[in-house]
Formats: C-alpha cells, structure tokens, sequence
C-alpha cells in the first residue's frame, strides 16, 4: 500500500449502537494516545492481542504503528470525543507488488460489542482493494474468540488453520463470492443507522430551542404543534426570557434543561446555529432538528463539525421538521398548518412546501402517514435512512419521497431495490429539465442527461417515478388500496361510450394494452348487461345499466384470466337517479372478493383522486377524475409487479479480462499524462483489448509508406480499406471530414494519407488504417461516469446522427443480464436488432458481451471518465467496434459502499 491509498480524508460512521465514530489514517503524533490504547488494556486483553501480558508490548505497538512509513504498511484509527479507541493495521512486509498482508485489531477496554473493530477492518478491507491486495491474514489465539467471530462475520470467505493453542486464520477479499460482503456491510450498516435514528424518531425527551413569546416565531409554532399534538414524552422549551410558553416549562439554556433532551429542535438565528449545536453536543444530546434557513457556508461547516464531533444525527437545516404519529408517541415536531392523520405512508421531502401537499394529501386519501421527516438542504440524515427506517418500523407500507438531490446514489439503490420488494417507493422524478446540458465532447458525455441517469436509477431499483406531486397522489391511492395487476391488460367498462373512447385513449398513451375479448367472454357479458350494449374494449353497457348489472359484469370480467385490470368510466345519468341506482357502489360493494385492481373515472369529481369506502368498510376503491390519471395509476401498478416478478439479476462472469494489466495501461498512461485526456489509438485498443472488447482489425502509421502497407496487410478480399486521421483532441472525425472511405490500390491510399497530411499540417500525428467493414446495423455504446452516480452505460442507435435521433438508453453499472437484457430491447431500434426488415437478427449474444465488458471496464477503473464506441457494427455473425474513444482523468478509487457519513 502506498502512503497516498492511506492519505484519505477523516471520514465518520456509526457504530452498531447508533453512536459516532471518526475513522482517519493514523499521524506520527498519535503516538501517546495509542500507547494509552494499550497500557489501559486489562491483563487479559493485552495477552489476548499480543500472546502476552507484558506492558512493553504497549510502547513497542505505538512505535511501530507511528514509526516511519514502508512500503505495504497501513494503518487507520477510531476515535471518539477526542480520544483513540481502536486500531487496525495491515502489513504486507515491505514486499514489492505483494498481493498479501497481515492484520491485526484493538479494541479499547469498554469499548467491545460495540462494532468499533468491525468497521476498522471494513475500512481495511477497502482500501486495501485500493492498494490490490487480495488476501489478509492473522493469527490469534484459538480462545480469543472475539476477533475469530469478527473475521467470520464479516461476510469474506475466511479459512482457519490451527496450530496448537494459536489459529492462523486466512481472509480472502476479492468479490468470488458475489454479493455475500456487500450484504453483510449493508445489514451492518442497516442496524446501525436504525439505532442511530431513534432519538430523531423516537425521543422520550425533546428541547425546543428558540421558542418565541409572541405568535409568529417558527419555534414557537413547532413548540405549538408538539404540544397541542398530545406528544408523550418530556418536552421542554429553552428561551432566556421567559418561565413558560404555551404552558411548556421555559430554561435559560440547554444546560440548564433539567433532563437531557434526546432531540434537540434549534429554531435560532443562523448566526447562533454553531453555538447551539456546541451547547447541545456537549450536554450530550443525541439528535438536532434544525428548522432555521439561511446559513452561510461557515456556520453550515460549524453546524456539521459540531454534530460529528459529538455523534449527534441532523435533520435540516432549512426544513419543516420531522413526525412520527405512533399512538404511543404523537411526535409532530412541524410548524405545518394541522396534524398529519396517523397511517402507514411514510414521507420524506427536501422541500418543505411539497410536504405539507403530501401531508395534506395523505391525509384527504385516509391513507395517513407513519412519519414524516422534511430533509431541508439534507446535511446529514437522508432518503437512504428513511428508507431504511420505514423498512424496520413495523407501520409503514408504503414509501413516497421527494428528493431534489442523493448524496450516494449507489447505496440508495441498493437500499431501495431491497425495501421496495416489501413495500412500492414512489418518488417525484424532480429536477428532470436542465437550462442546457453540460458542454460534452463525446456522445456519450451528450447523451448522459441528468434526466437518463436518475431514470436508469429509479429503473434498476424498481421505484416508482411519477412527474409531479399529483401523479404521485393518484398512483399512491392505487398501489394502497388494490392488489397488483399480473400485466398490463386493461378492460374498460363505461355507461356512455364518449368516456370510454376517452379511457381508451389514455391507457393505449399509458403503455397499457386493451385486448380483444373472447367471444365466451362477450357472451357471458351479453347477459347480465341490457339491451343494446356493446361488449368490446371498451364495453359500453349503455346509460341504461343498472346497479346490479354493472356488479355482474365487473365481478364476470374478474373472473376471466384474459384480463389483468378493470377501468370503469362512469358519468352521472338521469336514468341511474331515476331508479335509484349508485353505479359507483356497484364497484365498492364486494372488492374483497376482487383479485384484480379496479379503477373508477367520474369526470363530474371535484378532487383529482379520492378513495371510496367499501360498503362493508375493509377497503377502499380509487376514483379518479380524469382517465389520464387512472392510466397512469395502473401503468405504474402494471410496472411494479413485472419488476417484483422477475427474479433479482445477476452480474455474469466475464473470461478474457485483465484487470491487472488494465490498471497497468491506466496508470502508466495517467504517468505520462498527468492531468489526464483522450488516449491515442494505441492506448484505446490495448485498453479495450484487456476487457475483451471485438475491434475491427487496425493498424496505424505516420508516414504515406506506412499507410500503403498497412492497407496491403489489411485489405480484405474486396481489397478496400478506410483512413482515418488522428491527432491530440480530435473526438468526432466525420464533422472533421477526417475519414476517408472506400479505398482501393495503393494510388489511393497514398492520396487519402497526403491529403490529410495537407489539410491538418501541425496537426496530424497519424492514421488508423482499417479494412472496410461489412453492411450491418450502426449502433452506439458508450459509458460515463459520474462522480456521483457511478458509471452509466448508454446504448443505442449510432453513427453520425447519434445525438440527433436521441434513441438511446441507459442503465447505471455494473449491468446484470436483466440490466443487459433492458439496454437492448429498450431504444426505438430494438426491432431492427430482432430481425424486423427481413434482415435476420443480429448477434444479440454478442451485444450482451459488449455492454458486460464496457460496464466491467467501467468498474474496474475509476479513472475512466469516458468512452465511446460509436459505431458499433452489429451483424448476424458477429460485433465489432469500428471506431472507440477512452478518457481517462487521475482520480482515485472510490467506494460507493463503504459504511461512512456523509
């Protein structure tokens, strides 16, 4: 390992009790607290670490952990307050390219079972993968049985070998077992920051500070809303001027709070916002609620440090608060204008004017809310920890976020493709539209919107994105009160065939099918509906359909396996009144027979959605007032279920990868390129050569001779070839008219190398000299990665017009088979992959290999900010690359997963 792997910054995370912990390479100046470390050990812990209880052990462990650096020696420390409790080390003996290393751990007195070992060694573990070190190994003592659970624990495949009283145990960490590690962190990481949030969500004693004597003051509208909620935990309000306020006792500071409050809610001036936090961190509150706004860079800073320094969890600043209405609490710690109405959707926002409308909205659809949390600017607790929240409590059942931002998009998705397997996430896709996209050279860099990639986000975790607040409503009452449909097969029924043409209209834009009924289903319809319906898709059943006959045919339809969901457009008539028939109770009076979802349209409804009450009161049935709004409910329903249907995907094994020599092409390249760049056709083609990437076969030259017997050596048996010009920063050769097609003889070789020669005198440094390739179908891969999302591939249709025909689609890395399987059959020109035009299909297991080797490359190698492969050549025989371009910038390996606090 090399001093710079190890130079990372001081990073926080959670232990498994909730509590803070800072985990940072160590300096030479921890020396003292480190010998501390040890010399406070008991007897038997010192024997246990070091196979001996002698009290030198100590100063010779602090020596050597602060001693001057070698080659292959790393070490990181946990502290706390201040103070050191923990060490882990790894050491591969100062053996040049060594691919192995011994470990060791300690763990201050007092401080065991609580993770701190655990997460040094996760910590280890990735920056040792950094440094490619691929296995660790340690010896302990066979009683020592602490240190052995860990090692087993910690989800590596890990090897025991015993030699008398003493285990040599061996730790594997590569990724051979798939995803069983990251699995075992992210279960880690889960109980951990459940424990972590429970002072937020459920303290048993709050502080308001900066509750206010005069109406007006947010604090004292939060105080308000906390008292007048019934919240059944000690609630104290903290202002230097006053006794009491709103009947809540009043103290001068938090220090003088006669308890210490769990959550403290900082309704303060900005300017006072450092102080506070401080004041709070050191009586050792355990979580802040901050509603102020405004705060500048500095006191933001101050307000992150302090709450860090002292373990404490952050909701805001700049938000509306959080709730929680468990009966057993009443927790609304809000300044929103009434009380959420107690249910199972939980909410989180950032802005907290979309929470109030979500709040309000819950609460008129009778779904309720479990809790609520405003995020505000989100400096610290975030839609991931929500999640992982409403996955744990017990009350929650659905999940509806709106998140203008994601601190770490990859252990998001993770997190929700896992909850949302329990329970539908819905999110407003916000922010979709950007003034312009960036300046982007390649088309990869242009077509990788930030609309692409959060949908390729959403996609892969199987959330359910809808394009504004209200949307979100309508598919949020569906997926609440109707069982999944098993496809997109939707049958509409109408009592007036306008509002029928109306809803047929909608599902056809929804992506919904309206299949043709049988005629055993027209003739079962035919009935029990009156004289001179219409049994079709839509099935008009005329004005004149009774009450009754409306229930016999929606029950008959349930019962028919060609469909998967019912659409009942109904509007008001003078018949229905005259007889005094309620069409809309024929749908509401026996839905727990029903085992598909039905919709209503009422186009006469004042309220966008509204769920019915069924008569015998166990269920509810959604009605919309536009046919738009049911299709895209059951759209989104249809969607969900095919994505719980289909198994979870895997990422296949790749053969012909060299991930060595990969990382040894990078890194020598970014040697000689410091500030990093477009590789030349050399480097490109030995790059892509590591993953196994088809390229048409090339040659290059820098001279007219060269060219000539480039062109002979390659020339296929037609005899023509292609030149293409290159020079530093050249991207899109075509728009250069750098190309040269459809050469033959040696007389045009020579003419297409000096006519380039002429035109880009200074400029050109060479040709790539290739056979002319077959006719097939142009295509475009290409990936990008994003330094928040991780790397996104993107496919489509290619060649020049790339960026103008737009069809493209992406998925974010690594790619499963499913990913593979969507990135193929999702741009408008699937078809002409499949054969459609009587060409034949192409090699569509050779695409698969394509997108798996780019997006493995793409993981490997965090310096690859770019490539483009454009165009592709797709062909019943086979894929190759025509033309690829790799950008590569110096930047350091990244671990999405690794458990730390943003």
């Amino acid at each position: 390992m090399t001093d710079d792997t190890l130079s990372r910054p001081p990073v926080h995370a959670l232990l498994a009790d909730g509590s803070t912990v800072r985990i940072r390479p160590v300096r030479r100046d921890d020396h003292d607290q480190l010998q501390d470390l040890y010399e406070e050990m008991s007897p038997e812990n010192l024997r246990l670490r070091f196979f001996a209880a002698s009290r030198r052990s100590a100063a010779k462990a602090a020596d050597r952990a602060c001693g001057p650096r070698h080659a292959g020696y790393g070490a990181l420390l946990a502290e706390t307050e201040g103070r050191v409790i923990g060490l882990a080390e790894y050491d591969t003996g100062g053996e040049p390219d060594a691919r192995t290393a011994e470990i060791s751990i300690a763990v201050a007195d007092g401080l065991h079972h609580r993770g701190v070992g655990t997460l040094l060694v996760e910590h280890l573990v990735s920056a040792a993968r950094a440094a490619r070190i691929t296995t660790f190994t340690a010896d302990a003592l066979s009683e020592n049985h602490e240190v052995l659970r860990l090692f087993a624990d910690l989800g590596l495949r890990t090897a025991r070998r015993f030699d008398g009283p003493e285990v040599r145990c061996t730790i594997v960490l590569d990724d051979s077992d798939g995803d069983s590690y990251l699995s075992a962190v992210e279960e880690r990481g889960r109980a951990a920051d459940i424990a972590s949030m429970q002072p937020l969500l459920r303290p048993r004693t709050v502080a308001v500070v900066g509750a206010g004597r005069k109406p007006g003051s947010v604090g004292r509208a939060v105080l308000h809303q906390l008292h007048a909620g019934g919240y059944t935990g000690r609630l104290f309000a903290v202002n230097p001027s006053a006794h009491a306020i709103l009947g809540v006792a009043c103290h001068p500071s938090v220090t003088a709070l006669p308890r210490t409050p769990d959550l403290a809610i900082l309704a303060v001036p900005a300017a006072e916002i450092p102080a506070t936090a401080q004041e709070c961190g050191k009586a050792g509150v355990r979580a802040l609620l901050v509603v102020t706004a405004g705060l500048d860079a500095d006191q933001a800073q101050a307000l992150l440090a302090a709450c860090r320094a002292h373990g404490m969890r952050l909701v805001g600043p700049n938000c509306l608060g959080l709730s929680n209405t468990d009966p057993a609490l009443r927790l609304d710690a809000t300044f929103a204008a009434g009380h959420p109405r107690p249910g199972t959707a939980g909410v989180a926002v950032q802005s907290g004017g979309v929470g109030i409308a979500l709040l309000d909205g819950m609460s008129r659809l009778g779904i309720g809310v479990s809790s609520f949390a405003s995020l505000g600017d989100k400096y610290d607790v975030s839609g991931n920890d929500m999640l992982q929240w409403w996955e744990s409590d017990g009350r929650t059942d659905l999940a509806l976020l709106h998140l203008e931002s994601f601190g770490s998009p990859r252990a998001f998705s993770r997190t929700a493709r896992r909850v949302t397997r329990r329970m539908p996430v819905l999110t407003v896709d916000a922010g979709r539209t950007e003034a312009g996209r960036r300046a982007a050279a390649s088309h990869t860099a242009a077509a990788a919107t930030r609309t692409m990639t959060r949908g390729a986000l959403f996609t892969q975790a199987g959330i359910t994105a809808t394009r504004s607040v209200g949307e979100l409503l309508e598919a949020a009452a569906l997926l609440h009160s109707q069982p999944l449909p098993a496809g997109p097969r939707v049958l509409i029924v109408t009592n007036a065939g306008g509002a029928g043409v109306l809803a047929a209209d909608a599902c056809a834009e929804a992506g919904l099918t309206l299949p043709t009924p049988t005629r055993e289903l027209i003739d079962d319809l035919l009935a029990v509906l009156p004289d001179g319906a219409v049994v079709g898709n839509p099935v008009d059943a005329t004005a004149a359909v009774s009450e009754e006959q409306l229930r016999d045919c929606v029950d008959r339809i349930m019962r028919y396996g060609g469909i998967d969901a019912v659409l009942v457009a109904l509007v008001p008539t003078a018949v229905a009144a005259a007889t005094g028939d309620d069409l809309v109770r024929a749908l509401t009076g026996a839905p727990g027979q029903r085992t598909k979802p039905v919709a209503a349209v009422r186009l006469e409804q004042a309220l966008p959605v509204e769920l019915l009450p069924t008569a015998q009161g166990d269920g509810t049935v959604p009605s919309y007032a536009e046919p738009q709004a049911a299709a895209r409910a059951l759209a989104h329903a249809a969607r969900r279920a095919a994505w719980l249907a289909r198994p979870a995907g895997t990422v296949p094994d790749l053969d012909g990868v060299e991930t060595e020599r990969a990382h040894a092409v990078v890194e020598a390249w970014l040697a000689a390129h410091p500030d990093g760049g477009w590789l030349d056709p050399r480097a490109c083609a030995e790059l892509l050569d590591c993953y196994g990437v088809p390229q048409l076969p090339w040659a290059w030259a820098d001279t007219e001779d060269g060219a000539v017997l480039a062109a002979q050596r390659l020339r296929g048996a037609d005899g023509r070839v292609v030149m293409k010009g290159h020079w530093p920063g050249l991207l899109h050769k075509s728009a250069q008219h750098a190309v040269h097609l459809d050469l033959r003889g040696d007389a045009q070789v020579r003419a297409a190398y000096r006519d380039l020669e002429t035109r880009f005198a200074g400029m050109l440094t060479g040709v790539v000299v290739q056979p002319l390739a077959d006719r097939g179908t142009e295509l475009f891969a290409g990936v990008v990665q994003d330094q928040v999302f991780g790397p996104l591939v993107l496919f489509g249709l290619g060649g020049t017009a790339t960026e103008i025909l737009a069809d493209h689609a992406a998925r974010l890395a690594p790619l499963t088979d499913h990913d593979v399987h969507d990135l193929i059959t999702a741009p408008r020109c699937a078809p002409l992959l499949f054969g459609a035009g009587g060409g034949g299909p192409v090699d569509l297991a050779g695409l698969e290999q394509l997108l798996l080797r780019l997006s493995r490359m793409a993981s490997d190698l965090p310096q690859l900010a770019e490539a483009d492969f454009n165009p592709v050549l797709a062909t019943p025989g086979g894929v190759d690359v025509l033309d690829a371009r790799v950008r590569l910038l110096p930047r350091r390996p990244h671990d999405p997963y690794l458990r730390r606090l943003r």
